[in-house]
């Protein structure tokens, strides 16, 4: 393939006369190119220029010193001429035009003539004149005229009227002095003021001069301000020299002068600038130019006469000034203006029709008519003679008579034709104006991409000019280190397959066009109908599209090969040899695709069969990708800019030669395998419309006539392209060439992540490899692609695939994966069948979606023959029911079976099935989860049945008969091993939209006759023991076999001590010893009930527990089971406080008995129980029962006496018991409610509904009766059920079905409910409504045991002379004494131990006591032994008589009390406490610390009777008469007393204190 290379690179002419450039080489030529260029653009920002190569060309001579950039052609010719080159070298071996070779021999005798379009030609942009000139004489005599002439020779003079028409090729010029060392010029310094005054003794006697660089400034640069500098100077060192060439003789009087190694730098560095400032000068006038004439020409378009291929050749030369210097953007922006002008030049000859003599453009192309013409002479078998051969038009070889390979894989070449002299001669075709256009758009996006071609071209060209130097002299400066991109733009190169990707389609057409207008031409000549004949013609048609689809082939292939690069991480092919002797693919890579060889090798096919060397994958059913798939191999572990666009623009590019070569396929048979893929349409689905058949014959036998003819047609003549006719040779070919060109775009897409599009193209492989036969790669791809087609929405592709995925696994004996597969296709099949119907019910206005939908004829016979392969599997499948069911609902509520306890469901289901399902089992699992604890029931089929397509319903039994509102929350169907399972979470709203199950509710009531299990705290509560709880199994109308009752705690903490059960029914016992948590029985009759009592312990206290029970009994119709989970209150309805008063015969306790909830009570009897050691006594009982209510409690008040003659031992029993006999007014409402209503529907056909409605209306009765309505209640004897009426009762009724007549249940027992709440206004609580067997409880009263229990009592002494007034003092109730009497007492004090329970009488100790009378000081003034202690003697013996004080040991203390007030006067207190003996030993060891000897922990305990607590002393004052002054002359001005007379009463009776 041809390859570009840089044109950016301007020409510098170089004059050398004293020969003397290769001593200058070695110092220039390492500092070149030129870097860090910046152009103010005239219409733009400023352009930088990072690199710009020199092409140093001496003068007489325009070819580089240096040998091109390739390798010379074989033929040893010359290069092309510089005006041809464009940026494309000629292609290798093609022969050059001989106007080419006549240019070159004949340049340097006579001068170019300059064309009268102007046009960019390789003219230099610099001319430099390298002068030698040693001393100052040779200065005069000679050189300084020949720089004279040469300037005036290659110069203009200024203000010549010929300077403007020449800006085109403007050129600057340059006068470098290279001085030669041991010369006078080496010894003069550059300037005249550079030599110090010290420098040499010579110098002091020579008068100053200049030197020669000043002089050749003077006398050639120019004066005006701001002039360019055009001299320079280098000085070459010695040992840069020959030895040669170095003069001999040294100056006679050298200066002293040396040049210093930075000056030397510095001199380089200026004429490197120098460079870099005249060539920007020459290029922006020869810029500036361009662009007058451009807007100047561009203005004249609409004027007669205008010529768009001169304006074209102008424009295109700004361009390529442009590219010369490295503004390849900018030179692209312009060939891309041009091609839009081009599109309208020919939108306007297509739309006006006609041709304008000055832009009509050729209607075909000379060298397609002439393949045209070979090709169809080929397919004629006609040999072709070409009239045109020997013509020799502009060149050696005739513009029509190309090269035999001019359109083969290389069509795309800027050089392929003299493009540019057929612009200019208006002979040029709109075919090969846009293929010229393109070429050159196309280098210049190489350019900028920095293309493998484009780079090692501009790298060599700099290694061949730095290597080009004197052999044997070292370099002067080491060579710059190259700052060219080592990688290429991938965002370049992306844009390049972009572009190719639209200009084939339109160059596709343009050359359709051009072939077709050349045969009509012809035919025109010999008189037939011009382009119709042609097109009509399929001769012409076969050749016409060979032509095309060669050329658009061999131009994707070309840009494949131009942008390929290593840095696209392409992964390796997953396509594998079949033979291991030939591993390597036999079509190569893009570089060298462009030339195949035609070999055997093509045969070679990849991709394993059964047998081959690489087994198909057996994953699961589309879970995940296969190891080994390409989208995991080669992922690069960087992203460039541009990698992925990159990718998928090349990826575009296969497939588009690909699609080229089935195109040319099928004209041939040879498909791709799509037409043999399974077809799943709507045939089926959709109105079908009449067709005439004698139409289809007519029709047919035309279609067959025609296709015979176009088969015989089928050539590959005109295709040029050598790789697409080696793979149009044979099938094989065909399909290899097929194969990897998709496979390349797949591992393009798989880089670009292009998910769609690499799926894509494994179907495509997929699809070849079922249609060739080759099942193991094909099911292998398919398994992959699948799941990606379904989930984009392709349903009736993935269908087809999945069916050719069933039948590869059918054939390879791979039973798992064909079952996985054919389950996939039922599914999508009954999915798309489910859209099929909801589209049909939906209610849609419009026009209808087109939606295919599969036909079911296409997928009959798939059920069977996926159920005969799963009998032979050993693990079951499990499915969603969803997967072949659309709709699972209620069809009504259940259905009772009448005489026992079992239930069945109607379960309605809708198949999207084609294919009747025969079902062994089914089973349906209901679940409740209201209340503490789920519920769950189980229905199951009764015989395997048969579902067919559509709806069927299913009749599901279940011997349970739990009652409460389920929903269904699995479904199990098994067919052959097949199971198709749907599990959904209770208490969630259905979803309509998604769940399969539509009316997933139902309700089971419990009927009146079935099995029952009542729960309820026992009715003897004894609060010393377990509380019980007591069960009632009501059989109903079961006759039981045998029957089991499992209890389970449901409430945190409970224990259910089962182990200790009675069964207290006499009818029956338990058939085995109760064991945990369950009871079993033997036969129990029927209606009858049975009781069985257990008693539990809680953790914690709790107001109620609850129990689960399941009953499971046998009758003669089968095995039934029942299950109940019960809430029982366990709170106590009542609570006792007691209050003891302790005497010394005698202990008087009140209970005091309240309600503990918001309901009286009505107390009917109490009893407290007596024990050993003591006995209670009761005042006269209560004639009828008493109410308690919330705030007013019953006090019952008993007399406790020891029992002194009963020996206390361990084993005797002291604690009593309080029994009280009691009932709750809400249970009796709620009994009496229950009785009524059970009774009202006794003979009624609602009798089935009596539990449910008890169950229903008592709670109502329960939290619908308030505290208020209780206690009216208790006091009137009778209740309002006017509450009743305001509930809602159809929503707890829901979901019972119709009654016979057809009116809802839920109506007619609310109907039920008013009328008997009418006919009851009210409920009379009377003794009927009251049980026969009330509540009791038997609470333990405990005795508490006191040591001692002191009586103290104060008694007052009569006085020893009583008057007849105060003589009955102590005979009063409450004695009356005068304030300040002495009042003589006696304080008697006597104690007992006969409540000492706790403490045996050996172990009783004496015990020491200490009292204090006290009193409020301002009321008694106390006399005598206030303060004392005595001691209580231990019992001599276990008589009663040695518990109690006897007259020896009880204390009589005097004292004498004095009232200080008037008033009723309580007695002083008398404080009695233990005096605690210290231990001895303690007090002599440290006589300060008094330790008490321990007597317990807490002492003795002890009380006191204070006999006189509640008594008072009445005092009042002892005067008689009192006289007082009422003026204020008293103290303080108050009344004054005058006298004061004492009462007889007190006058001279007790003594008194006077104060």
């Amino acid at each position: 393939m041809e390859q570009p290379f840089s044109t950016s690179k301007v020409t510098v002419e170089y004059f050398d006369p004293h020969d003397v450039f290769k001593l200058l080489a070695p110092g220039l030529v390492p500092r070149l190119p030129l870097r860090n260029l910046h152009w103010q653009s005239h219409a733009g920002p400023l352009r930088s220029i990072d690199t710009l190569h020199i092409e140093l060309v001496p003068a007489g001579d325009k070819s580089s010193i240096t040998s091109p950039i390739t390798s010379p052609p074989p033929s040893g010719q010359l290069d092309s001429l510089a005006s041809r080159d464009d940026g494309f070298q000629t292609q290798i071996g093609a022969p050059l035009p001989s106007d080419v070779v006549d240019q070159t021999v004949n340049r340097n005798n006579a001068p170019a003539r300059r064309h009268q379009i102007p046009g960019l030609r390789r003219t230099p942009y610099l001319k430099v004149l390298l002068v030698r000139c040693d001393d100052n004489d040779s200065y005069k005599g000679h050189v300084r005229q020949e720089i004279r002439d040469w300037i005036k020779t290659n110069t203009s003079p200024s203000g010549s009227k010929k300077n403007t028409a020449e800006n085109h090729d403007a050129f600057e010029w340059l006068v470098v002095h290279v001085v030669i060392p041991n010369t006078v010029a080496a010894t003069q310094p550059r300037d005249s003021g550079s030599v110090s005054e010290k420098s040499s003794a010579a110098s002091r006697w020579r008068p100053g001069s200049s030197t020669l660089l000043e002089k050749m400034r003077s006398d050639f640069n120019t004066s005006s301000k701001g002039a360019v500098d055009r001299i320079a100077q280098i000085r070459i060192g010695v040992n840069d020299v020959p030895y040669d060439i170095l003069p001999r003789v040294v100056p006679a009087v050298p200066s002293g002068y040396t040049e210093t190694q930075q000056e030397t730098e510095n001199s380089w560095t200026d004429l490197v600038s120098k460079f870099r400032g005249l060539i920007l000068s020459s290029f922006d006038l020869r810029v500036s130019q361009y662009e007058e004439d451009i807007r100047e020409k561009d203005a004249q378009r609409s004027l007669p006469g205008w010529n768009f291929c001169t304006f074209f050749i102008l424009k295109e030369g700004l361009a390529r000034g442009f590219e010369s210097v490295g503004l390849v953007e900018d030179a692209l922006v312009g060939y891309d203006e041009l091609s839009v002008g081009l599109d309208m030049i020919v939108k306007d000859q297509a739309s006006t029709g006609s041709r304008s003599a000055t832009n009509a453009l050729l209607s075909y192309t000379e060298g397609l008519k002439q393949i045209a013409l070979k090709a169809r002479a080929a397919i004629s078998g006609v040999e072709y003679e070409d009239e045109d051969e020997l013509v020799d038009l502009q060149s050696s070889q005739a513009e029509g008579a190309q090269p035999k390979d001019a359109y083969d894989d290389i069509p795309i070449s800027s050089t392929k034709k003299p493009y540019r002299d057929m612009i200019v001669a208006n002979n040029v075709s709109v075919f090969d104006f846009r293929c010229y256009i393109f070429a050159r758009q196309i280098s210049l996006l190489l350019r900028l991409g920095n293309a493998w071609s484009t780079r090692e071209e501009l790298l060599a060209k700099l290694k061949e000019q730095q290597e080009s130097v004197l052999h044997g002299v070292a370099p002067r400066a080491p060579p710059p280190k190259q700052k060219e991109n080592e990688h290429e733009d991938l965002t370049m190169l992306a844009e390049i397959c972009r572009r190719t990707l639209e200009f084939i389609p339109v160059v596709s057409q343009v050359m359709r066009n051009d072939v077709f207008a050349a045969l009509s031409e012809i035919a025109k000549s010999d008189g037939d109908d011009a382009v119709a004949a042609a097109q009509a013609d399929p001769m012409v048609s076969e050749v016409v599209e060979n032509l095309v689809a060669s050329f658009a082939f061999s131009i994707a292939q070309q840009i494949l090969a131009q942008t390929s690069t290593k840095a696209l991480p392409i992964p390796p092919s997953s396509l594998g040899p079949r033979d291991s002797q030939e591993p390597k693919s036999a079509i190569p890579e893009p570089k060298t695709m462009m030339h195949p060889a035609r070999s055997s090798s093509l045969a070679i096919r990849t991709g394993g069969t059964a047998g081959g060397s690489r087994p198909p994958p057996s994953p699961n059913v589309f879970t995940g990708r296969q190891p080994g798939s390409t989208d995991d191999q080669g992922q690069s572990t960087f992203l460039k800019a541009g990698l992925e666009e990159l990718a998928a623009r090349r990826a575009e590019l296969y497939i588009l030669s690909r699609n080229i070569l089935a195109e040319c396929g099928k004209k041939r048979g040879w498909t791709d395998g799509w037409d043999s893929v399974p077809v799943i349409g709507e045939s089926t689905m959709v109105e079908m419309v009449d067709i005439n058949l004698d139409e289809d014959e007519k029709l047919g036998a035309g279609d067959g006539e025609a296709l015979a003819g176009h088969e015989a047609l089928v050539s590959i003549s005109g295709i040029e392209s050598k790789l697409l006719k080696t793979a149009l040779d044979n099938t094989d070919d065909f399909y290899r060439l097929y194969e990897t060109l998709t496979d390349k775009a797949l591992r393009h897409y798989t880089v670009a992540d292009h998910t769609h599009s690499v799926k894509t193209c494994m179907a495509d492989i997929a699809v070849l490899k079922y249609h060739l036969g080759d099942y193991s790669s094909a099911s292998s791809y398919l398994w992959e692609t699948t799941p990606f087609f379904g989930d984009s929405g392709w349903s009736l592709l993935e269908l087809s695939m999945l069916v050719m995925c069933s039948k590869c696994l059918k054939q390879l004996q791979q039973k798992d994966d064909y079952v996985k597969v054919m389950l996939k296709l039922l599914t999508k099949a009954a999915a798309a069948e489910r859209d099929y119907q909801e589209q049909r019910l939906a209610f849609r206005l419009g026009k209808k979606d087109g939606v295919d939908y599969p036909d079911s004829a296409a997928i009959k016979g798939f059920l069977d023959d996926l159920l005969v392969v799963t009998r032979t599997l050993s693990n079951e499948l499990r499915i969603p029911l969803s997967s072949f069911f659309s709709v699972v609902e209620v069809d009504g509520p259940p259905e009772y079976h009448e005489g026992q306890d079992g239930i069945s469901l109607n379960l309605m289901v809708n198949s999207l099935l084609v294919d009747s399902l025969k079902v062994e089992t089914v089973k349906v699992r209901v679940a409740s989860a209201a209340g503490r604890s789920s519920k769950e029931i189980w229905f199951e089929l009764a015989k395997p049945i048969t579902i067919n397509p559509g709806k069927t319903k299913l009749k599901l039994d279940s011997n349970s008969s739990v009652p409460g509102t389920y929903e269904i929350d699995k479904i199990d169907l098994r067919a052959s091993n097949l199971r198709l399972h749907h599990e959904r979470e209770a208490g969630q709203p259905p979803n309509k939209a998604s769940d399969i199950l539509q009316s997933p509710y139902l309700v089971i009531y419990h009927r009146a006759d079935t099995l029952d299990v009542r729960l309820h705290a026992s009715k003897h509560v004894q609060l010393d023991r377990n509380n019980t709880v007591d069960i009632e199994l009501d059989s109903g109308w079961n006759d039981l076999i045998s029957m089991e009752v499992r209890l389970k705690a449901a409430t945190g903490g409970l224990r259910l001590l089962t182990s200790d059960a009675r069964c207290l029914s006499s009818f029956a016992e338990f058939s085995r010893p109760p064991e945990a948590g369950l009871f079993c029985f033997g036969s129990v009759p029927q209606n009858r009930t049975l009781q069985i009592r257990f008693p539990y312990t809680v953790e914690q206290e709790t107001v109620n527990i609850s129990i689960r029970v399941e009953v499971t009994y046998t009758t003669e119709n089968g095995s039934f089971f029942f299950s109940k989970t019960p809430v029982i209150e366990t709170a106590l309805a009542l609570g006792v406080n007691v209050q003891d008063v302790f005497k010394h015969e005698a202990l008087f306790s009140r209970f005091t008995v309240s309600t503990a909830s918001h309901s009286p009570l009505r107390l009917f009897r109490s009893e407290l129980v007596g024990s050993d050691v003591f006995e209670s006594e009761f005042g006269v009982p209560p004639s009828a029962p008493v109410v308690i209510f919330p705030r007013q409690p019953a006090s019952l008040l008993y007399k406790i006496t020891r029992k002194l003659d009963v020996k206390i031992t361990p084993k005797t029993k002291k604690t009593m018991y309080l029994r009280l006999h009691y009932s709750v007014i809400q249970e009796e409402i709620e009994s009496l409610m229950g009785d009524l209503l059970t009774k009202s529907l006794q003979d009624t056909p609602l009798r089935p509904f009596s539990r449910l409605l008890c169950s229903t209306v008592i709670p109502h009765v329960r939290h619908g009766l308030v505290g208020q309505d209780l206690e009216r209640a208790a006091l009137l004897g009778s209740i309002s059920t006017a509450f009743l009426s305001l509930v809602n009762w159809p929503k707890y009724f829901a979901g019972l079905g119709k009654a016979s007549d057809g009116t809802d249940y839920s109506q007619v027992l609310t109907s039920f409910l008013r009328s008997w709440q009418i006919e009851h206004p009210k409920l009379i609580l009377n003794s009927a409504s009251i049980s026969s067997e009330p509540r009791s409880i038997l609470i333990p009263v405990d005795i508490p045991s006191l040591t001692i229990v002191h009586t103290a009592d104060i008694r007052l002494q009569q006085p020893t002379q009583p008057t007849s007034t105060l003589s009955s003092l102590p005979d009063l109730p409450t004695p009356t004494v005068c304030t300040n009497q002495l009042l003589p007492a006696v304080l008697h004090l006597k104690w007992t131990r006969i409540w000492d329970t706790a403490t045996a009488p050996s172990e009783q100790s004496d015990l020491e006591f200490s009292y204090e009378l006290a009193g409020p000081q301002d009321t008694w003034l106390l006399g005598g032994r206030r303060k004392g202690h005595f001691v209580i003697p231990a019992p001599l013996s276990g008589d009663g008589a040695h518990f109690e004080s006897t007259p020896d040991t009880e204390a009589e203390i005097p004292i004498l009390l004095v009232p200080l007030r008037e008033g009723w006067l309580p007695y002083p207190s008398v404080d009695i406490r233990e005096v605690r003996p210290y231990d001895d030993i303690a007090a002599i060891s440290s006589p300060s610390a008094k330790t008490p000897i321990d007597r317990g922990a807490g002492g003795v305990h002890f009380e006191t009777d204070f006999r006189n607590l509640g008594e008072t002393v009445r005092v009042i004052a002892d005067r008689g008469r009192v006289t007082l002054s009422l003026d204020t002359s008293g103290p303080g001005g108050g009344p004054l007393v005058l006298d004061m007379e004492r009462s007889r009463e007190v006058d001279g009776g007790e003594g008194r204190i006077i104060a």
